[in-house]
């Protein structure tokens, strides 16, 4: 172990394989107790406070037959809306793992970022964590800087505001913020390490009210570390038995080793790799639902098997509405501000449109 602090070593490619007891501590450095609300929020109604104008509700994107049964209904799909708007920097981080690589798990950080972004009156941003120098979430966006991870983590902590982030971060076609994976490795460039990364993160935190954050797959300490402390830890599988076997035993391990409250705030969800999955691996994601506290199946769509940028808008009315239901599990994670009592108005300007 390194001694950089508890819970880091000094190689993210490097971690403890051994096998052993793997309960994670609490590093410091990642996010606070304080700053953190690790209970789901569900419960508490949220109004967004009056100097911040609600994004609208984008119908044109989200429609009646587009929203999971138990959304519909105005109330249902505003209420979404509204704690999009009452959250706040420090409180909203979103960790996406998986227990095998290749399920689709940059992708859905990309796409589920896309559907924020349209709810949310700030800015969010999405952070390439896994310390590879290719693929992951630099496929998703469209490059508008030559900036990375790298650019922004050698800041660190001395980051205090938007602006300073926004010179290396790509952006998606409804206003995402990503820091992409560092592609070189060279002596004067290189994917931070992940202690690094840490520090960005918290960093990040500070100034968006959601980092949603790609991890490597969860067979190292560190992954386990960041899943524990973030408010909505996200395990990706893809659709077939193998995979869906390999994140029961993920999540099988972490109860285990005493980690049973971050299963219970786990959100599962499962990629399909056609348009209609054998019945058998129907039946391993009814069995895996009773294992986690939320499963959800986002439906095959060929605009999510291309490597291009993620915009939920042109995504199948499926698959818009699985996303919705994910963008749900994961908010009703996060701490909104349980004082924001003021009554506001939707803005009738077009941020529903999205940006480019």
């Amino acid at each position: 172990m390194s001694a950089r602090g508890p819970g880091w070593t000094s190689d993210p490619v490097a971690e403890d394989r051994s096998g052993g007891d793997m309960v994670p501590p609490a590093p410091a450095v990642l996010l606070g107790r304080r700053a953190l609300g690790r209970q789901p929020v569900a419960t508490q109604p949220v109004v967004a406070p009056a100097a911040w104008a609600l994004v609208p509700t984008p119908s044109h994107v989200l429609p009646p037959r587009a929203v999971p049964a138990e959304l519909r209904g105005e109330s249902s799909v505003d209420g979404l809306w509204l704690r999009a708007a009452s959250l706040r920097p420090g409180g909203a981080l979103v960790c996406v793992s998986s227990a095998d690589g290749g399920v689709g798990r940059s992708t859905l950080v990309a796409a589920l970022g896309s559907l924020l972004a349209l709810a949310c009156p700030q800015p969010l941003i999405a952070v390439d964590m896994t310390g590879r120098p290719w693929g992951g979430l630099a496929h998703r966006v469209r490059r508008r800087s030559p900036g990375t991870v790298w650019d922004a983590a050698r800041h660190g902590g001395g980051l205090t505001d938007r602006g300073q982030v926004q010179r290396w971060t790509q952006l998606g076609p409804t206003g995402l913020e990503v820091l992409t994976g560092e592609p070189e490795m060279t002596s004067a460039r290189r994917p931070p390490l992940y202690s690094e990364v840490a520090v960005l993160v918290a960093a990040l935190r500070r100034l968006y009210p959601v980092v949603l954050v790609d991890l490597s797959p969860a067979d190292q300490r560190s992954t386990w570390t960041a899943l524990a402390w973030a408010a909505a830890p996200v395990l990706v599988a893809r659709a077939g038995v193998d995979s869906l076997q390999h994140t029961m035993r993920l999540v099988a391990r972490m109860r285990a080793v005493g980690l049973a409250d971050v299963v219970e705030r786990c959100v599962v969800v499962v990629m399909e790799t056609s348009p209609s999955p054998p019945r058998q691996v129907r039946a391993a994601q009814i069995q895996a639902a009773q294992a986690v506290g939320d499963l959800v199946p986002v439906p095959y769509d060929g605009a999510l098997a291309r490597p291009e940028p993620v915009d939920v808008r042109s995504l199948r009315r499926v698959t818009r509405g699985a996303l919705m239901r994910v963008a749900v599990a994961v908010l009703n994670r996060c701490p909104a501000d349980p004082h924001l009592v003021a009554t506001t108005q939707p803005e009738t300007t077009g941020r529903d449109e999205g940006t480019s």
